[in-house]
């Protein structure tokens, strides 16, 4: 990016992969990335960030910037309170979406703030690229207008469909604004609820510098979680959102009549499935229940025979389980709840599929993983599922940007 203005980096939200991302972007664009993270993030993420030498924000810059975060901050509160009372008491369906149409409004006022913090911490100078990393499913005109910036938004999912009034109310106009989704699947979704927004494909997730876990990790990281070499050891990573099929993998455990090690790291877990997977007799579960730090992520795949993937079917959201197996090159156990996603791993060796919601088809696929182990994916893997280079993807948004604010004042 020499020569360009600077690479603004919005994360709103935090979550899944996406401060691997942030990090991994700021890093390919050293010294001229701006990350705005109001509420901060993790110490890991906030140390590789400001080693790249990017600009770190983590509180809103200027008085529209204030306005509007303690906005977002006091709508958010309100919708979390709507929510609870919700599930407490029985309402119709109609009633019961409401809460959940003003957490995306809360989620709009958010993005807004990050936009008028990047707006007045760039101060006249023209950015390279702004992007939202992990933008909402609504309103994306809305929050260009309230914080006056045009912007990239990349959107991973549609968990709550958007009322009529919301979709009124984001009338098209005010700055530019493009949405990125990481699969065709996630773009159908947001042109069926804004089809006037203009819409592409893009991966999200990217492949960055780390070495693949070596034989030289695997046996020290199995020892020290007390795997035996004869013992199969999957790991499950990551917090168990909405869209995941957890119940299935804890009915399938159930079933097995060998020993399995399940390596479980992340945060939210479900305290109940939790006790049940604990409970079985041939099942060993090593725990980390929080958000795992780079190191211990690592440490948990170099143990591991295979990643498992399980999610309901019909989700068509960027799984970054699927990148951290090809990253760190251990194999692959997935749910075939994406069409798209089955047939880019369909035959290719180093993965394995199992018919999502179907305990019995998944234990018949972990005793085929222990007797005839998947080959261990390779770069020409990565390759093949299409993932840019973290510099790949900085030149990708910079030029897409470029092309949206044209010659005009991007301000």
């Amino acid at each position: 990016m020499t020569g360009q203005g600077r690479l603004v980096l919005i994360e709103p939200r935090a979550a899944g992969h996406s401060p691997r991302v942030l990090a991994a972007l700021a890093t390919a664009a050293p010294g001229q990335a701006v990350a705005v993270v109001l509420g901060g993030t993790d110490r890991e993420t906030a140390t590789t960030v400001t080693r790249a030498g990017a600009w770190l924000v983590d509180r809103p810059v200027g008085p529209a910037a204030r306005a509007l975060w303690a906005a977002a901050r006091a709508t958010g509160t309100l919708a979390a309170a709507a929510i609870r009372t919700a599930r407490a008491c029985r309402l119709p369906r109609s009633a019961r979406r409401v809460p959940h149409q003003v957490t995306l409004l809360a989620r709009c006022l958010a993005e807004a703030a990050h936009l008028a913090t990047a707006r007045a911490v760039l101060a006249g100078e023209r950015p390279g690229a702004v992007v939202v990393l992990t933008a909402g499913e609504a309103l994306h005109h809305t929050a260009a207008r309230l914080g006056r910036l045009p912007h990239l938004r990349f959107v991973h999912e549609v968990s709550t469909t958007p009322a009529r009034w919301l979709r009124r109310l984001d009338r098209p106009g005010g700055p530019a604004v493009r949405a990125l989704c990481p699969t065709g699947g996630v773009r159908a979704h947001v042109a069926a609820n804004a089809p006037h927004l203009d819409a592409q494909v893009r991966p999200f997730a990217v492949i960055g510098p780390d070495a693949p876990v070596g034989e030289r990790e695997r046996e020290p990281a199995r020892t020290a979680f007390g795997i035996p070499p004869s013992e199969q050891a999957v790991a499950l990573v990551g917090g168990w959102w909405p869209h995941k099929d957890i119940p299935t993998i804890a009915a399938a455990l159930a079933r097995l009549n060998r020993p399995l090690h399940l390596l479980v790291a992340g945060h939210p877990l479900d305290a109940d499935l939790l006790d049940r997977i604990r409970a079985l007799r041939h099942v060993r579960l090593h725990l980390i229940d929080r958000r795992a730090e780079e190191p211990e992520i690592r440490a948990v795949h170099a143990a591991a025979d295979l990643v498992l993937v399980s999610r309901h079917r019909g989700v068509a959201k960027e799984s970054g389980l699927v990148t951290d197996a090809v990253r760190y090159q251990v194999p692959l156990l997935a749910s075939d709840h994406d069409p798209q996603l089955t047939r880019t791993l369909a035959g290719c060796g180093w993965a394995r599929l199992f018919t999502a919601g179907d305990p019995d088809d998944l234990v018949h696929a972990l005793n085929t993983a222990h007797l005839n182990a998947p080959r261990r994916p390779g770069p020409d893997d990565v390759r093949a599922l299409g993932l840019p280079t973290a510099q790949q993807q900085t030149a990708y948004l910079t030029d897409t940007y470029t092309r949206l604010t044209g010659e005009g004042d991007p301000t």
